[in-house]
């Protein structure tokens, strides 16, 4: 038995198979970040997918399955995290508004695409 999705037998689990709640060790790619304006409290939030580029013949994943937001609080800005970089994250999984959520995670920047 897998320790409530914790990691599978080859590493970290992916971000559709990540369960409802608890402890998990997830790898993705960042979708997108969102900035909140100055007046705001500071919170920076980024948008983890399974894949860099999802297939255009697939569809889209819903809220629930293939997609993990995920919330430094306290900051504006997290070096690195830009869309198209791949992610390892390890933290307390949620449920937030139907869509699961971490809160200020562990990360470790695996890969990041390229500018041309």
């Amino acid at each position: 038995m897998v320790d409530a999705g914790r990691r599978t037998q080859d590493g970290p689990v992916p971000i559709s198979g990540l369960p409802e709640r608890g402890r998990v060790l997830c790898h993705g790619f960042i979708e997108s970040v969102t900035y909140v304006p100055a007046m705001q409290v500071a919170a920076f939030t980024a948008t983890v997918v399974d894949h860099d580029r999802p297939a255009r013949t697939t569809p889209a994943p819903t809220a629930q399955h293939g997609r993990l937001r995920v919330i430094w609080l306290g900051r504006r800005r997290v070096p690195g995290i830009d869309p198209g970089t791949e992610v390892q994250l390890d933290g307390m999984l949620a449920v937030r508004d139907g869509v699961p959520t971490m809160f200020n995670p562990r990360y470790e920047i695996l890969s990041r695409q390229e500018n041309s």
